[in-house]
């Protein structure tokens, strides 16, 4: 369970409307690099011939249909050329070979894009969301096109009695989630979601379909397993092992305003000696003083729990519910799911941070204005920080920047982004969480890949090796 979604826990602590890890953010005006041209075509699309090729459907801006709404309203005036609504393999493959070097091509699914990357401005947004199918098959392992929402695999693994440690937004994409790394509240007990990918079929630059798996492409496979969305190619089916699902035990504490920072500080020093069966975070709110909330699941009883919270200090109020994994599915998603304006970034506490620094970041912030402690270790250390793309498997913690904002108010909403998130940098040192991308992020692509930067440039040199996928903040080949 993840984006890291909190957003059950947000409703319960009293933030809903925070949107915590929903929302995209990122200057609609940040350029897109154009592909090299050495191996492709030039010119516009033929768009009737890609048509045609197509068993999906394939519309162009101004067409009835034509329409793009990602989650953050902050992007609904970047819009792509044309939108492919694909229902094969085959589909992305015609997709790509009418397109590649003449215009700008991303994949769509979840919609959730913090940079807003799935809606290339005038080029070709391939809308996977077609691919949706879910299939338990033989040896718990279960097949997931591409396309598909957490909340369509969340119910495919509740009615078979297994689990897959991913996210908890019902909205959220599958793909998304599994090419950043996967975070979530099951993360410490079994690991990122991409821990559990088994083998994925990708359409590459060249337009072929791959197999891949730790046999066939294990170069490319590494990659995907924490190398980010957008880049390599288009994803359209992963195989993941799953697990059996466990019951849990849900909590909730809150602090008042002024006991943030004796909250966090303890919460740091309390998780990294908690055993990897408990989940936690700390969300800190912005004010006069800050307040907080340390909320959290874990695989097992009340009473074990009640135990470990002791730990912590006295909350103002607690809240400790047993469930099964379908209950907790459905807390942690919260209710109906809306549309939401924000911005937001990220840094990774390797360590425990200076807890009074880092809530006074948000001092005199809005009450809308978040720091989110996502806890990690346990499981996730388990995978050497070179074993797959995703390199923070040491980190105490994720921690996301979080500012909800109108869209006509959300350069100004940037700047004070900016403000935290280089005020928690000097904490934390030049590091992020790819699948919170944020365009404006200093040194981004060492913050997000860390010692895994190098192999990544190798891997887009062999698969994209004329940029066909680049972005503001794509991988690129051979740097």
């Amino acid at each position: 369970m993840d984006r890291v979604d909190r957003r059950r826990f947000l409703k319960i602590a009293g933030l809903a409307g925070a949107g915590a890890v929903l929302a995209a953010c990122s200057s609609p005006t940040t350029p897109v690099p154009p592909p090299s041209t050495s191996s492709v075509s030039s010119g516009p699309p033929d768009w009737a011939a890609l048509r045609s090729r197509m068993s999906g459907q394939l519309v162009l801006a101004g067409e009835d249909g034509f329409a793009y709404q990602g989650f953050n309203p902050v992007w609904d005036a970047q819009k792509p050329a044309a939108i492919a609504k694909v229902t094969s393999a085959a589909d992305v493959q015609a997709c790509v070979s009418a397109v590649r070097g003449r215009v700008a091509i991303a994949a769509r699914s979840g919609g959730h894009s913090y940079a807003g990357y799935s809606s290339p401005s005038g080029g070709l947004q391939v809308d996977v969301r077609g691919l949706a199918e879910v299939e338990m098959l033989p040896g718990d392992q279960v097949r997931v096109g591409s396309g598909a929402a957490l909340s369509a695999v969340s119910s495919a693994l509740v009615a078979s009695g297994r689990c897959l440690p991913t996210g908890t937004c019902p909205s959220v994409g599958v793909a998304g989630l599994t090419l950043g790394g996967g975070i979530g509240v099951l993360s410490r007990k079994y690991g990122l979601t991409c821990d559990h990918l088994v083998s994925a079929k990708v359409v590459t630059a060249d337009g072929q379909l791959l197999a891949v798996s730790a046999s066939e492409e294990p170069d490319l496979f590494w990659a995907l397993r924490g190398g980010g969305g957008g880049n390599f190619g288009i994803v359209t089916e992963f195989v993941f092992s799953t697990l059996p699902a466990p019951d849990v035990t849900v909590f909730s504490l809150a602090y008042p305003a002024g006991a943030a920072a004796d909250a966090l500080g303890a919460w740091q020093t309390w998780l990294a000696q908690a055993p990897p069966e408990l989940w936690s975070n700390v969300v800190v709110r912005g004010g006069g003083q800050p307040s907080a909330r340390i909320g959290g699941c874990f695989v097992g009883g009340v009473g074990a729990l009640a135990s470990l919270l002791n730990g912590l200090p006295a909350p103002e109020s607690r809240f400790i519910q047993p469930q099964t994994y379908a209950e907790a599915v459905q807390y942690f998603a919260g209710g109906p799911i809306s549309r939401e304006s924000a911005v937001a970034s990220s840094r990774v506490a390797r360590e425990p941070v200076d807890a009074s620094r880092a809530v006074e970041l948000l001092a005199g912030q809005s009450d809308e204005t978040y720091l989110i402690f996502d806890g990690l270790r346990g499981a996730v250390a388990d995978v050497a920080p070179d074993a797959t793309a995703f390199p923070h498997r040491t980190a105490l913690a994720n921690v996301q920047i979080y500012l909800k904002t109108p869209p006509e108010s959300a350069d100004e909403a940037r700047t004070k982004l900016a403000g935290i998130r280089d005020g928690l940098g000097a904490l934390t040192g030049d590091t992020g969480y790819v699948n919170y991308i944020d365009p404006q992020m200093p040194r981004w692509a060492e913050a997000y890949y860390g010692g895994n930067l190098a192999r990544l440039h190798s891997v887009a040199s062999r698969y994209d090796p004329d940029r066909v996928f680049a972005f503001a903040q794509s991988v690129t080949p051979g740097q």
